[in-house]
């Protein structure tokens, strides 16, 4: 569609490993509207890394595109020859990383890697580093201009991740990829952050990749959601569709697994009983169905998507019959 910068469709991606072949992500569908966040969530394994490394390029040499298009713009990426995917990256497409801590050249300062990154630039380098200080006042760094003569150990990691931020908005590219960009911060760091991506985003109007566990991160920062299990995208939609009216078991058990609505103090939290299943040998049908306890007979078929509205699919046979989320009991 004109309207998606981001447009996924039909990607499998396998990888060669001793025990046979894993098959890390199975026909996913997924697109990311220009100037709009969308947010991906899931369990560790689900693939959310395999798919970003899968959009950027960076799959490792195991690893094999199975089927599928990756449309950019319009253009196919698994079709770009090494030469065209370098020059998107870093220009029309950047990416934040979860690991601050690791993310920055330690023997260079902030402004050298501010600068350097400004390479396909033909300013001068006194307007590199102009610039380079004009989006670390963005993301709200005091003092920037002497700021740029420092080095990455003499900043916090919440400061430093904001500082990857502004590396990744320097080109004010089209689409930002964050992958779980809060992960390594503390509770008010993160919120802090978000908040910053939030406010950065519709002033760059830049499109925006967001992968997170945080449900609270997705509820506050995306405009739509997709929910991934065991390489699948089982739901997605807008955001007050996912949070209010989720149709696939698997959304459900998520969103009551969130201690923010946890209604009554308890002992025990509540849990996915079971684990993901292995993805050398696949289940038949249903991929969630060993653990799921809406399952029926018919879940013995794969279920494909089932449009709930307009904007909100859901992998499910019982999609259509589910109460909303809202009248589920505590």
């Amino acid at each position: 569609m004109a309207d998606d910068i981001l447009d996924i469709s039909g990607l499998s991606v396998d990888f060669r490993t001793p025990g046979g072949t894993l098959h890390a992500l199975r026909d996913v569908n997924l697109s990311v509207k220009r100037g709009s966040v969308l947010g991906i969530v899931g369990e560790s394994g689900c693939g959310k890394s395999t798919l970003i490394n899968t959009v950027i390029g960076l799959l490792p040499s195991n690893a094999r595109v199975a089927g599928g298009e990756v449309r950019f713009d319009g253009r196919d990426m698994l079709k770009m020859t090494p030469g065209q995917l370098q020059d998107l990256r870093g220009q029309r497409m950047t990416a934040v990383f979860q690991d601050p801590m690791t993310a920055l050249n330690p023997v260079l300062t902030i402004g050298q890697q501010m600068v350097a990154i400004q390479y396909r630039s033909g300013a001068s380098t006194r307007e590199k580093r102009r610039r380079a200080a004009e989006y670390l006042a963005k993301v709200r760094i005091p003092d920037p201009e002497p700021r740029l003569g420092q080095y990455p150990h003499q900043f916090s990691g919440g400061m430093r991740q904001r500082i990857c931020i502004a590396m990744a908005l320097l080109a004010e590219p089209d689409l930002m990829i964050a992958d779980e960009p809060t992960t390594a911060l503390d509770a008010t760091l993160e919120l802090e952050v978000i908040a910053l991506l939030k406010d950065l985003q519709r002033e760059v109007g830049c499109a925006v990749l967001f992968i997170s566990h945080h449900l609270g991160a997705i509820a506050q920062l995306c405009d739509d959601v997709a929910i991934m299990y065991a390489g699948e995208v089982v739901e997605r939609g807008t955001v007050r569709e996912i949070f209010h009216d989720a149709r696939h078991p698997y959304t459900r058990a998520l969103l009551t697994c969130d201690p923010g609505r946890i209604r009554e103090a308890t002992r025990r939290l509540p849990t996915i009983p079971g684990s993901i299943p292995d993805l050398r040998r696949l289940p038949e049908g249903c991929i969630f169905r060993p653990r799921c306890p809406e399952r029926f007979e018919r879940c013995a078929e794969h279920p494909g998507d089932r449009r709930i509205t307009e904007t909100q699919f859901a992998a499910c046979h019982k999609a259509l019959d589910l109460a909303p989320l809202e009248r589920i009991e505590a």
